[in-house]
């Protein structure tokens, strides 16, 4: 299982089809391999040996595709980091993968410059860290290496042949619950979730996908990887924009796209069927996060031509535990209660529900996703005991609460810690969530357990409403109960002007609104 093996495929099948575009910048898969391997012999030629660690913290680009291939094929280990870190959390990165290089964009300098950041502050703070390279087009920095200079200097060198359980990529995850871990996955963990993607595929070779979603983020890595697999095309649009995302989809005729819900919810409001061709659009994958039930059903009704795949899983898992297919996204018939769910086991993976003994429990019954196969990380970079934990028994415990129905079909109910327990009842975020998005004046909406005298906690809904659109809290709680159970009702509501806090990743940060209740010292609900 290696991952560069798919470049030298896509160079014998496809050598003069385009493999990027970005903007006016096409490059041919024979032109990327070039590239790719003068990248590999410009970290070489810097000092760079085999598992030495490359970080990336930049915008979406087709230099960012060529970099983490470049980084692989010279048999070193990427680290994508988040862009919407701040700089004490890069420096703990940096530091804890004791990455070597790192490559940022023309953003990245801006915004550090604006900030009266000095890049060279994280060489001083992190002592591992010995070039910074701008992958940019505007002249870098006196201190800060020109990526494209440095490839013309360089000589292609031949592919380290990294495969198998050699490392290929650092990618840190939780920073919506607590402290960034590493997760460490292999050339076979991406490579056995590519062969898994790619027969839900429905163009194969001739997909032309859009990077409309973070590439720090493992989601779309792992279609970049997909894609790369097939291999089509990539679309490349440097940050998300709803309305960058409609235009390109028919300037490019993008048959294929990942979006995070918070994405696609933006998607729909911008979407104009007298305006926006997306005449092309074969598939749309999401996940990352709960799905409102509202809001792929209004998906269904307005984009009738487009197959929506539901993939459930996270980084850990590189990244697929579960996927619900096209055929399983109805809105009337046989499958229509699954719409709910995230879908059925993924050919990779088992999943089973269980209680907190890892003990399976019967169907219906809700407990923590557990999920082993070829696809769970190798471990938590620097954190042996960590890992242990997680991995325990061998199987990967997500800290998601869910259950499974007598079909197999998995029902992700919420984070284990996001669960709010109000006078002895467990109440799931996800679920009064699902209820209140059904409003037709919500926007966006997060529910968190706030402290109580009385029951302990207290079901709390933060809503952000859409433009011109009124509610009040009685109107909520009204709603809901049309719904869900009179226990699981929020008991107050808070109304937000601008939208919620969300993560690089399109997540709505719960912890950081949830802050503003908790003491740092609450545990339960602080992580």
């Amino acid at each position: 299982m290696q991952l560069t093996r798919a470049i030298r495929r896509a160079v014998q099948l496809r050598a003069a089809s385009p493999a990027t575009i970005f903007g006016a910048r096409r490059r041919t898969w024979a032109e990327f391999e070039n590239r790719i391997a003068r990248f590999a012999g410009t970290l070489m030629r810097l000092g760079l040996r085999t598992n030495s660690r490359v970080a990336i913290l930049a915008l979406n680009s087709d230099r960012y595709i060529e970099t983490i291939y470049g980084t692989w094929w010279a048999g070193c280990i990427s680290v994508p980091l988040n862009v919407r870190s701040a700089p004490p959390e890069l420096v703990q990165m940096l530091r804890d993968s004791g990455a070597e290089v790192l490559l940022v964009d023309d953003p990245v300098l801006q915004l550090a410059e604006q900030m009266g950041v000095s890049l060279a502050l994280f060489k001083q703070l992190a002592p591992e860290l010995k070039h910074i390279i701008s992958m940019g087009d505007a002249p870098p920095p006196a201190d800060v290496l020109s990526y494209e200079e440095l490839l013309a200097k360089a000589a292609p060198i031949d592919d380290a042949m990294r495969d198998g359980d050699d490392v290929a990529g650092i990618y840190y995850t939780g920073g919506t619950t607590g402290e960034p871990k590493g997760v460490t996955l292999t050339h076979a963990n991406m490579s056995i979730n590519a062969i898994a993607s790619l027969q839900r595929l429905p163009d194969g070779e001739d997909s032309v996908y859009l990077h409309a979603a973070p590439m720090f983020h493992l989601a779309d890595i792992a279609m970049m990887v997909g894609i790369t697999s097939a291999p089509g095309a990539h679309v490349v649009i440097p940050k998300f924009d709803p309305a960058d995302v409609l235009r390109v989809i028919s300037e490019e005729r993008v048959t294929v796209t990942l979006l995070v819900p918070t994405m696609l919810g933006m998607v729909l409001a911008e979407f104009n069927p007298a305006v926006h061709d997306l005449s092309s659009l074969n598939m749309i994958t999401y996940g990352a996060s709960p799905m409102p039930s509202a809001m792929i059903e209004q998906a269904l009704r307005v984009m009738p031509s487009v197959s929506f795949t539901q993939a459930y899983g996270m980084t850990e898992l590189a990244p697929v535990a579960t996927v619900l297919e096209a055929k399983h996204h109805a809105l009337s018939g046989p499958y229509v209660s699954k719409l709910r769910s995230a879908g059925r086991a993924a050919q990779i993976a088992d999943v089973k529900v269980a209680d907190p003994d890892d003990r399976e429990v019967p169907r219906g019954t809700v407990g923590q996703i557990l999920v082993r196969g070829p696809g769970v990380m190798k471990g938590y970079w620097n954190q042996p005991e960590l890992t242990a934990e997680t991995l325990r028994g061998g199987w990967m415990h997500t800290g998601d609460a869910g259950y499974m129905d007598e079909d197999g079909f998995l029902y992700v109910v919420d984070r284990i810690k996001d669960m709010i327990i109000t006078g002895g009842e467990n109440v799931y975020s996800a679920e009064v969530e699902n209820a209140i998005c059904k409003h037709s004046a919500v926007a966006m909406c997060a529910v968190v357990g706030i402290p109580h005298e009385k029951w302990g906690e207290q079901v709390h809904a933060i809503l952000h409403l859409k433009p011109g659109q009124q509610l009040t809290e009685d109107d909520v709680i009204s709603h809901c109960r049309t719904l869900i159970a009179g226990f699981k009702c929020p008991r107050s509501v808070e109304f937000r002007t601008e939208p919620l806090p969300i993560s690089g990743a399109g997540k709505i940060l719960k912890r950081q609104l949830r802050a503003a209740y908790w003491p740092e010292s609450a545990a339960q609900t602080a992580s």
